[in-house]
């Protein structure tokens, strides 16, 4: 999200070396095209964080709108900020998106 950018330093960045915050907006405006998750050889499921506990299927993935900002909450979230950990099913992630499974 734009805001993660931010806070991260990808916006101080774009600032320090082109002098303008119109590189970070073409970026930021990109990202909100690029997939969530790829399926390898139709075998290995590739998402960018994480899984989900509100998505069972490729299909319930497929149907997100994804162009568009990743919300702050909802599937796009969990399949951007959830990790893996060592526990039994689903826990609230520390980092205050996504889960833990």
């Amino acid at each position: 999200s734009r805001q993660i950018t931010q806070l991260y330093g990808f916006y101080d960045e774009c600032l320090r070396k082109y002098g303008t915050a119109s590189v970070w907006q073409t970026f930021t405006n990109l990202f909100d095209y690029l997939p969530l998750a790829a399926l390898v050889e139709a075998q290995v499921f590739c998402p960018h964080g994480g899984l989900s506990p509100s998505i069972d299927t490729l299909e319930q993935i497929r149907a997100l709108d994804r162009v568009q900002e990743i919300p702050h909450e909802g599937p796009m979230c969990d399949l951007m900020w959830s990790d893996p950990d060592d526990i039994h099913g689903w826990g609230i992630s520390a980092r205050g998106a996504g889960y833990v499974f």
